[in-house]
């Protein structure tokens, strides 16, 4: 059985840090379950915002085997596979379907600049030949910024009508909301996620997914809020979502996102991030506070932090 990853919201899920400094397992999955059992509808493991690219190897190829047996629903889990090396994206991509996840986000290979859409073609092909499973839905990952190897259209054109239901769907990081939809009308059965939930409602309404969002790691319940929500309710609490998501990305997100939670949670092992990464600055941290502190209770945030 397939099990395509549901529409709607999802949180890039932050990654924590265990003693020894390589990734605590047992910590990422029960935060994982938190955010879901707080109305998101998935979560986006080792992606940007989780610091995917700076995780040790087996420990991502060991990730999907212990989500399983914690039982996280395979159609609420979106796993970061990519790679520069196709065939070190092929072992994660694959760790993740024998596990019975089948949903990957892959960034395109982002160490070679300018790469022609045919080389982009061959990379994923070869990643889909060599996973060799039709259970597999990969979701390109567009993040110019970042990569500096862009996704077309054209080439998604061409690899959904090579590859068809593999080809599931398209994470815009981007930032050109625009762009998001013009992806959304690229393909059929493409599932576009803009990286923005300030766009929610709209996204939705026009045809995407839904959105795979750094900053809903902080606004779980409301997002869900403002889902469950119509007429003007529904615009009221979207424009409380976007007033977290601005507040929130003013600063480094990884880092300001684990300091977030080791507020909310009192543990100070979340502000720890992986190099090249750095916490927050002292200033950094002040002024988050003082950003949160000025939020509309109604956000939740202040709540769920318990900031006096």
């Amino acid at each position: 059985m397939t099990h395509k990853a549901r529409k709607g919201v999802y949180a890039a899920a932050i990654t924590p840090v265990a003693a020894d400094g390589r990734p605590d397992t047992a910590k990422l999955i029960a935060y994982c379950k938190r955010l879901i059992g707080e109305g998101l509808d998935g979560v986006a493991p080792t992606g940007t915002t989780g610091e995917g690219n700076s995780l040790p190897f087996d420990w991502r190829l060991d990730l999907p085997g212990q989500f399983a047996e914690a039982e996280l629903p395979p159609d609420r889990v979106i796993f970061g596979t990519g790679s520069c090396s196709a065939d070190d994206a092929v072992a994660l991509t694959k760790a993740g379907v024998d596990a019975g996840y089948p949903n990957a986000l892959l960034l395109p290979p982002f160490y070679l600049k300018n790469v022609s859409d045919d080389g982009l073609f061959a990379y994923y092909a070869r990643l889909i030949d060599g996973v060799g499973s039709d259970a597999l839905r990969v979701y390109l990952y567009h993040f110019p910024q970042m990569s500096q190897t862009p996704i077309s259209i054209p080439l998604i054109q061409r690899l959904k009508a090579e590859f068809g239901p593999i080809i599931a769907g398209l994470k815009d990081s981007s930032g050109d909301y625009e762009g998001s939809l013009a992806f959304a009308e690229a393909a059929d059965e493409f599932d576009v996620f803009p990286s923005n939930e300030g766009v929610l409602v709209d996204a939705l309404a026009k045809g995407c997914g839904g959105v795979i969002s750094a900053t809903t790691n902080v606004s779980a319940g409301l997002a869900r809020r403002t889902l469950n929500a119509t007429g003007a309710e529904q615009d009221r609490l979207q424009s409380l979502l976007n007033q977290v998501r601005q507040t929130v990305a003013k600063y480094p997100l990884s880092a300001a996102i684990k300091q977030v939670e080791s507020w909310k949670s009192d543990d100070d092992t979340w502000c720890a991030v992986f190099p090249p990464l750095v916490p927050l600055t002292a200033t950094q941290k002040a002024s988050l506070r003082a950003d949160l502190e000025a939020l509309p209770a109604e956000t939740g945030v202040l709540a769920a932090l318990e900031l006096a």
